[in-house]
Formats: structure tokens, sequence, C-alpha cells
């Protein structure tokens, strides 16, 4: 996969999430949530946001947990067609990739964090999630 996540400062543990054991996911990968509290690699704009992953989970390795960065900074790609402004808040807009949120997305939970950044498409622009 391209356009990981990269950890800039870590702010809380990872959490655990259900994770299916023939899914393969690289340690940075921006991962979206279905019930119950489980978690696979974002692909689509509006997922719901599960966390970042802080490790690798190698396909088929036996493995049905999966530790997630929920809080943090990080440094993520601009989806192209996208942007964001500095402390706008940010969602996904594809596989590891955000853009600055559109009317009702805060409301239907879609918001990961908070641009710390201005940036274009296809820049990199530390993103602070939740808690802010």
């Amino acid at each position: 996969m391209a356009n990981e996540a990269t950890l800039w400062m870590e702010l809380d543990l990872p959490i655990p999430f259900t994770v299916a054991d023939g899914s393969g996911i690289e340690k940075g990968t921006v991962c979206k949530m279905s019930d119950p509290m489980t978690a696979a690699a974002s692909s689509a704009d509006n997922d719901v946001f599960a966390g970042i992953a802080a490790e690798e989970k190698i396909a088929s390795d036996g493995r049905t947990k999966l530790g997630l960065y929920r809080r943090g900074i990080f440094k993520m790609v601009i989806e192209a067609g996208n942007s964001t402004t500095v402390g706008q808040d940010v969602v996904i807009k594809g596989a590891n990739t955000i853009g600055g949120y559109t009317t009702l997305d805060d409301e239907k939970g879609y918001v990961i964090g908070k641009a710390l950044e201005t940036g274009a498409a296809g820049e990199s622009v530390l993103v602070i999630l939740g808690g802010f």
C-alpha cells in the first residue's frame, strides 16, 4: 500500500481492535471501523475512522487483534482534489488519504482530527487525531 501515516508524536497508547486473520495491514495504515470494534484498511471517502495501525499485521499469521492509535500527531497525505487549512477538521478521503470535511461530516462522526498545517493535494501535513 502507499501513503501510510507517519507517527510524529505519540499522545496515547494503541488500542486493540479485532481484525481479520487473512488481512495484511501495514504499519501506518489508516483503518476504518465496523461493528463490533473491528478494523480494516480504509478505502473510501468518509469511512468511519478506527485508528492508525501501530504495527504491521501479516496476512494469515493467526492474529486477530491489532493496536490502533486513536490519538497522536501524524504526518498524513492529502487526497487528489482535496486540501486542508490549518485548524480545519479532516476526514478520510480514500486509502490512507485525508481531506477537509464537508457539510454534515462532523454530525455523522467522520471527522478524524484537525489539520495542524495547510496543504494541497498530494502533500503531507501534520494532523492531530481525536481529543482536540
